[in-house]
């Protein structure tokens, strides 16, 4: 991988592509994709939104809403399924695990949707891959 950041959809489903395998070919810990930071979506106080991959799982944060938008847009993933929801009482929010057996390329737009349906990024939002 020589690219870490895109900023359209066909962009981005191929960096996001390209870091699984990337990930799966060295057996790294996980990766990590964040998208940019947006004041009018994430609030001010709110960090940029991020997934981890590892292990055939995926991971991520979210608010009480998000998750409620997760669960619908996962009617569309039928392969994928919430394994796990984790909401310490320290935190506000909750942690999701999500099982996702699929190939790259399905990952890949899971992850894209997932920036778009659940964290409500526009169509051109810029994403990075910060950790493979």
């Amino acid at each position: 991988m020589t690219r870490f950041e895109a900023a359209t959809t066909r962009e981005r489903r191929k960096l996001f592509a390209d870091a699984v395998v990337a990930h799966r070919n060295r057996g790294s810990a996980f990766l990590t994709v964040e998208a940019d930071y947006d004041p009018d979506v994430d609030g001010e106080d709110a960090p940029a939104p991020w997934i981890q991959f590892a292990d055939r799982t995926f991971n991520m944060d979210v608010t009480d809403d998000e998750l409620e938008k997760l669960k619908g847009m996962l009617s569309s993933y039928p392969e994928f399924r919430i394994d796990q929801l984790e909401s310490p009482e320290t935190a506000e929010g909750t942690n999701v695990r999500i099982t996702a057996r699929s190939d790259a390329n399905r990952l890949a737009a899971f992850t894209d949707d997932a920036f778009q349906t659940v964290y409500g990024r526009d169509e051109d939002y810029r994403a990075w891959v910060v950790a493979v």
